[in-house]
């Protein structure tokens, strides 16, 4: 079993940045694929940046170019910069990890963007 948490979320204005963290509870090497996904009011769960192998990502299109994955193996945790927000970023982010044959969720962290 995999434990996720999250951290990071937060109040910012549009233009602004903010850097999510998922702590795992096991090695992240043993955790793949590994990223984020977010559920904003009333719409679906959407990717948003995953590792989807050690060293290739997968971004979607609304975020290329103003978020960024990336990890520290170290500490067992995978980061999500955020910069450029926009309000129509404002989700739940979740962090989502594959271990074994099963995927595990973080509890979610609440991110708002005002315009």
């Amino acid at each position: 079993q995999v434990q996720l948490v999250e951290s990071g979320g937060g109040l910012v204005q549009a233009g602004g940045s903010l850097r999510l963290s998922c702590a795992a509870s096991k090695s992240i090497f043993s955790i793949n694929p590994m990223g984020w996904y977010r559920q904003a009011p009333g719409k679906q769960r959407e990717l948003v940046a995953a590792f989807t192998s050690l060293a290739s990502t997968n971004y979607a299109d609304s975020v290329k170019g103003r978020f960024t994955i990336s990890r520290d193996n170290a500490k067992n945790t995978v980061y999500l910069q955020m910069n450029s927000l926009k309000p129509e970023d404002t989700a739940v982010y979740y962090c989502r990890g594959r271990y074994g044959s099963y995927d595990y969720w973080g509890q979610g962290t609440q991110v708002t963007v005002s315009s």
